[in-house]
């Protein structure tokens, strides 16, 4: 693994010491975990929401969702969102999305309270009555008709890049679309594609949902779900449906990291029993569980039958919202999957985890706690971090393959 040369200045990294991000960046079988202040420093965490979540793609939710017919029984047409520090205008102006900076062109207002929706065909400002089209133009702007040099043209409202991907939609909210420096989706998502467009998630429909207040980081959340060393301990019924020590991890481009376990013999998907109450999704392995973490917000575990996404929102430094949800191949008009036996495994395999991370969160605010080293099985997590460091240091998220290979 090449050096990193150490960066103390600058406004796009992390404020704490960047220094000790060394200890990090080593090779695995050397590297350590990220510093404590990673996850209780309320200047990282203000760093983290503008340059991780509103500067890189983030996803905002479900499309379906977002679009949710409203009291008018009309689908939405504008949904305001907040990405990161970043508000965020959703639209869709002949059903495609679009993104704006939720902030009007006269004098900031915002054009939609946050979480905010309407299904209205123009966005009008609540302040002074600017209204745009769902474009982003400005179309109207009482009592400057008359005045001298004055250019609709030139106060549209600022685009912003959105990407509906499997049926997410994804928000680079701190960067214009008109940026050169903006990064492409497809580089963002790398290889990631290749490992989740076989299960079809945007085909798949909603089985039911749940939502966890959790006293962690977001990133304790992001690095538990990545590894099962802990698993032999405070996940029994995981690990009756598949050995902790099955399947292996991908080192592949893209803004993520992941990897596989397989089922053990005789057992049809993560259940209490291992048996499925649902459809096989079509094409994919019967055997193999895929989890796999779009950084920053981002994780999905697919099974044969069901994918689980879990959406992670900060909070604070220590507490985080997560969103899980489940998906079930569509049938067609007969009677929908039952979605207890998955959601029953996963809600109780949650709940083991977030009493998990919160014990660790507790311990990160230790004055006593010093960054310890990975197990041989924590490869996952040393990517994980890593890819935070980069981030830290003003370095790409979305090019880090080989992380993971000794110098």
């Amino acid at each position: 693994m090449t050096s990193h040369a150490t960066r103390t200045s600058g406004s796009h990294l992390a404020p704490l010491d960047l220094a000790g991000l060394e200890d990090t960046l080593q090779p695995f079988g050397r590297s350590r975990m990220l510093p404590g202040e990673a996850y209780t420093s309320e200047q990282v965490f203000a760093w983290e929401q503008r340059h991780l979540y509103a500067g890189t793609y983030t996803c905002v939710g479900r499309e379906d969702d977002l679009r949710a017919a409203g009291p008018d029984g009309k689908s939405l047409t504008q949904r305001a969102v907040q990405v990161g520090d970043v508000h965020v205008l959703l639209t869709w102006p002949n059903d495609e999305p679009r993104a704006f900076a939720n902030t009007c062109r006269h004098r900031a207002h915002e054009l939609l309270d946050a979480g905010g929706s309407n299904s209205r065909q123009s966005i009008v400002c609540p302040y002074h009555a600017w209204s745009y089209d769902l474009a982003g133009t400005l179309r109207a702007a009482p009592g400057y008709k008359d005045v001298a040099g004055f250019d609709t043209a030139h106060f549209r409202l600022v685009e912003l890049p959105v990407y509906r991907w499997h049926g997410w939609i994804f928000v680079h909210a701190a960067t214009p679309l008109s940026n050169p420096d903006v990064v492409d989706f497809a580089a963002f998502i790398g290889d990631l594609e290749d490992i989740v467009a076989p299960y079809a998630p945007e085909q798949l429909v909603l089985g039911d949902r749940h939502s966890y207040e959790v006293a962690a980081n977001w990133k304790t959340i992001a690095e538990n779900y990545h590894e099962c060393y802990h698993c032999p301990l405070i996940h029994p019924e995981l690990c009756h449906v598949t050995p902790p020590t099955s399947g292996d991890n991908y080192d592949l481009p893209g803004a993520w990291l992941g990897g596989s376990m397989v089922l053990r013999d005789g057992m049809q998907t993560m259940s209490m029993s291992g048996e499925s109450k649902g459809r096989p999704i079509p094409g994919v392995s019967p055997t193999t569980v895929m989890y796999v973490g779009l950084v920053p917000n981002l994780l999905v575990s697919a099974h044969p039958d069901y994918v689980m996404a879990h959406r992670l929102v900060p909070l604070s430094p220590g507490r985080t919202w997560v969103e899980c949800s489940w998906y079930f191949p569509d049938t067609g008009g007969e009677a929908p999957i039952d979605p207890s036996y998955a959601v029953e495994f996963w809600d109780i395999t949650n709940r083991q985890d977030w009493a998990a991370c919160e014990s660790v969160q507790r311990g990160l605010s230790s004055p006593h706690f010093q960054a310890g080293p990975f197990s041989p099985s924590e490869d996952a997590v040393h990517m994980f971090v890593t890819t935070i460091a980069r981030a830290y240091r003003g370095e790409p998220i979305h090019d880090v393959t080989g992380i993971n290979a000794p110098d």
